[in-house]
């Protein structure tokens, strides 16, 4: 039970923090900060580093790492400009090429990683430089521009108002239905239930707070197709990770890899799984980003992987492997992009961003070495 609450608190804390963030940079802003149009901006900022938190979040649980991700956009991204400039393919095959690619880049690694026994600091961070290389070999070191109108949507266009409220309703009925079958699935096993009110008063917060974000999101242009594109990604892997065989497993291999061995986990398999997971996510982070610039550049996704990286760890993974959610992830990948957004209003100069970004990822790793160690004494 106890460290149920050390995580549940831990959950709390990301959110207070949050918090702090949105009002010091609203005062500092002058309100500008929480206007609808910057919210908004926040929102496009943060989803490919959103999208790509997703996949590392699965990578560190698992006991791994993966410095490419940033280099993968860069080159799926321009793989992706190349197939629609220079060659005239319609987005749809550009889309899917460009996915298959990042597919591929991951099962790559993860073999290197999984059957071979090189560590995935080192496979990666070779695979960021030949990745890198590759970009700047087929791009000539040219911006390749401009994309066409339905390639750009992607990045750039909103979803209707009804839509969204639409949508927003699924999410609250459903957000109640995981809630009381997660209490019955809990009671039939006959393990320990938290009272009604702190699950149902947590999901009720947590309604309130995206209600008022998508009202905010249509006071503007509405919701952006690249944040509906993260939410369905989350959704879907908050669900692989929670509730199925794979993801069981993902956790038992980052929490003890000679236990779960013996459990009879397919180690290997599961790994070269987990790097063509991150791959595939990469690339759809490429087509964000190319969508959202209008072309295809070779400094396109650079330094993603730190941010990424960066997400995780403060939305609370253990880079020991084991532990961390991806709404978690999620939550740092906001508190990331508000950093950046507020200290950009604010014109704070650009090596003050790394400096403070720094120093916050030092504090979170030793915020979780410290709990770890409380908790063994």
């Amino acid at each position: 039970m106890k460290k149920k609450f050390n995580l549940d608190l831990r959950a709390y804390t990301l959110i207070f923090a949050l918090l702090l963030i949105f009002v010091a940079f609203t005062i500092m802003t002058n309100g500008s900060f929480i206007s609808s149009r910057n919210i908004t901006n926040l929102a496009r900022q943060m989803t490919i580093i959103g999208v790509l938190a997703v996949g590392m979040t699965l990578v560190i649980v698992a006991g791994h790492i993966d410095l490419s991700v940033g280099s993968i956009v860069g080159l799926t991204g321009g793989i992706a400009a190349i197939l629609q400039v220079w060659f005239d393919w319609s987005t749809i095959p550009v889309i899917l090429v460009t996915i298959l690619t990042g597919i591929l880049l991951g099962i790559w690694q993860g073999w290197w990683v999984a059957y071979k026994g090189v560590p995935a600091f080192i496979v990666t961070l070779g695979g960021m430089m030949i990745f890198r290389g590759i970009l700047l070999g087929i791009s000539g070191g040219q911006t390749i521009a401009p994309m066409n109108n339905s390639f750009r949507m992607i990045g750039q266009a909103f979803i209707p108002e009804l839509l969204s409220y639409i949508l927003l309703v699924i999410v609250i009925v459903a957000a109640f239905i995981m809630v009381v079958r997660k209490r019955e699935r809990r009671e039939g096993l006959g393990l320990n239930i938290t009272s009604p009110l702190a699950d149902f008063g947590r999901v009720t917060v947590f309604c309130i707070l995206v209600t008022i974000f998508i009202f905010m999101l249509n006071s503007h242009q509405g919701v952006p197709i690249p944040l509906l594109i993260l939410f369905v990604i989350a959704g879907c892997f908050i669900f692989i990770s929670q509730n199925t065989t794979f993801g069981r497993h993902i956790y038992a291999i980052g929490g003890n890899e000679e236990a779960a061995k013996l459990s009879g986990i397919n180690i290997k398999r599961n790994l070269l799984y987990v790097f063509t997971i991150m791959g595939a996510l990469s690339a759809i982070g490429g087509i964000i980003l190319t969508s959202r610039l209008n072309a295809g550049t070779v400094g396109a996704g650079d330094m993603y992987e730190l941010d990424a990286i960066a997400a995780v760890v403060i939305g609370g993974t253990s880079l020991m492997g084991g532990v961390g959610t991806i709404i978690g992830s999620i939550l740092g990948a906001l508190i990331m992009a508000s950093i950046d957004n507020g200290m950009s209003m604010m014109n704070v100069a650009p090596f003050w961003q790394y400096i403070v970004k720094g120093l916050i990822l030092i504090l979170a790793v030793y915020l979780d070495i410290a709990s770890k160690k409380n908790a063994k004494s």
